[in-house]
């Protein structure tokens, strides 16, 4: 802090002899002591309130993350993820829907005619016919029941 070495201190010492006298030194010296003890005491004081301000201002901040980690709810965020993720998805599926339902409508260089989606099964008009003409069904069964033992049956 201060630079003073042996000499100063020498010169210092001999000109308080010569101010001060030799009969009053003693209590002078007490004094600049008590003074010193008093100085020290203060700038003590002052760095452990300085450092008890630094630990009140970290506290308050781990209490604040504290508090903030308390209101904290993953379950709320994780279903937010998943609503969102489930309407993109939907998004993406119409997309995708909607893009191959237009791609059959138009023709081009690879399907010149364009697609039509497939009728109805064959199988129930058979059966609306069958039921419509039972004497045909009848013709038909007797048919199959002449064939000779050898033929397989269609």
């Amino acid at each position: 802090m201060f630079d003073i070495g042996w000499t100063e201190l020498l010169v210092i010492a001999v000109v308080a002899i010569v101010v001060i006298g030799p009969k009053d030194l003693p209590r002078a010296m007490r004094t600049v002591g008590q003074w010193t003890t008093k100085v020290k005491r203060m700038a003590g004081d002052f760095q452990r309130q300085f450092n008890e301000a630094v630990r009140e201002a970290e506290l308050e901040d781990v209490k604040k993350e504290v508090t903030k980690l308390g209101k904290l709810d993953p379950m709320a965020d994780l279903k937010k993820s998943l609503t969102k993720a489930d309407t993109d998805l939907k998004a993406d599926l119409k997309k995708v829907d909607d893009s191959i339902a237009s791609s059959l409508k138009t023709p081009d260089a690879v399907n010149p005619v364009p697609k039509t989606p497939p009728v109805a099964a064959p199988a129930a008009e058979t059966t609306a016919a069958a039921i419509a003409a039972p004497e045909a069904v009848a013709v038909v069964s007797a048919a199959a029941d002449a064939l000779p033992a050898g033929e397989a049956k269609a």
